[in-house]
């Protein structure tokens, strides 16, 4: 059995450890801001930035799966352009804990906005819900969202809301073939499952695996705790792979600490050649989030745009073969990095 000590947002006095690749808890502080949280605010509802680009129109669905009876909440971003006849690529984006479909709507949006669909889930057992109810619980509802079933069940989720999306009405405008798994803290670990992260139980690999997903973009990704071999879990990825962080991406609670190494030794640890390293100067763990100021008032939209820009550029290599904004992203904004690993170096 794994050493909940592993674990550093796991209670000390635990007997055992329940997680499933234990992803950080987004409830976690550092330099006294919450972290990677969507928390019901009103600046949630809006994104901070959006660079111009097409029109685009906003689904929200609200979906339930019987077998699991479990709702699957999901808000559609979709290209102007998207009809039948010519359908658009996809990125299923999945919120850090706390979060909802609404959360990181300045990613979703840009991207429709230059032609990519972008579906937003919601995690009904570690969304916006554990900030509701008494006050005095919400450390224990946070920690109920960040335990084994739930991790599986996040990606269930997103294969869930593939399988509906795909076979409904709107199936016509998506393009099955390039879809690519995306998301922050919580929902960084959720893309790394799905992506091909190998994750065994009592000698059998769990089957998280969606063959769907072409490509990963991974943002500020806990490591998995209570994996010992962290190389063993995610060596065997072998899609194109983008992780984002920061030099201040840390996550700590009294007693508990994360650093922001703990990104980096995911991205070693992550399979294949096409994986692509993108660390900022300062920030946050949360200035990925739509909240603005965090991370810094002047650098936060900075650092939003370059994400935007970079994330675009990797769809269309991928998915496009254009590499062109990917060679150029570098020169544009290698000022506000620390470092930069492109893929293959």
């Amino acid at each position: 059995m794994a050493d909940p000590a592993m674990n550093p947002c796991r209670p000390r006095s635990a007997s055992v450890l329940l997680a499933l690749l234990l992803l950080l808890p987004a409830w976690c502080h550092a330099s006294g801001e919450v972290l990677a949280i969507e928390p019901p605010t009103a600046a949630s509802a809006d994104p901070p930035l959006v660079e111009p680009g097409g029109v685009v129109h906003s689904h929200d669905l609200d979906w339930f799966d019987p077998t699991r009876q479990r709702a699957v909440p999901v808000r559609l971003y979709l290209p102007a352009g998207a009809r039948q006849g010519h359908p658009v690529p996809l990125v299923v984006f999945s919120h850090g804990i706390g979060g909802s479909r609404r959360g990181y709507s300045y990613l979703g949006q840009f991207w429709a906005s230059h032609g990519f669909a972008s579906l937003h889930l919601q995690h009904v057992g570690s969304d916006r819900a554990v900030w509701t109810g008494n006050p005095l619980a919400v450390v224990g509802r946070l920690q109920a969202a960040a335990q084994e079933g739930e991790a599986s069940a996040r990606a269930m989720d997103l294969r869930f809301a593939l399988d509906q999306l795909l076979s409904g009405e709107l199936a016509p405008l998506i393009d099955a073939r390039r879809i690519v798994a995306a998301g922050h803290s919580y929902g960084a670990n959720t893309t790394l499952l799905v992506a091909g992260a190998r994750v065994e139980r009592a000698g059998q690999v769990l089957a998280l695996r969606d063959a769907r997903i072409k490509a990963a973009i991974v943002i500020s990704a806990p490591p998995f705790y209570g994996e010992r071999a962290i190389d063993r879990v995610l060596g065997g990825i072998d899609l194109p792979t983008l992780h984002i962080t920061t030099t201040e991406d840390v996550i700590r609670v009294p007693g508990y600490f994360s650093p922001a190494s703990d990104r980096v030794a995911v991205f070693d640890a992550t399979g294949g050649r096409d994986k692509t390293l993108v660390v900022f100067e300062g920030g946050s763990h949360s200035i990925f989030t739509d909240r603005a100021g965090t991370g810094g008032m002047a650098l936060n939209p900075q650092v939003k745009r370059a994400t935007q820009a970079l994330s675009l550029a990797f769809l269309r290599r991928v998915f496009e073969g254009d590499a062109s904004a990917w060679r150029q992203w570098p020169m544009r904004y290698g000022g506000l990095l620390t470092r930069y690993t492109p893929a293959g170096e």
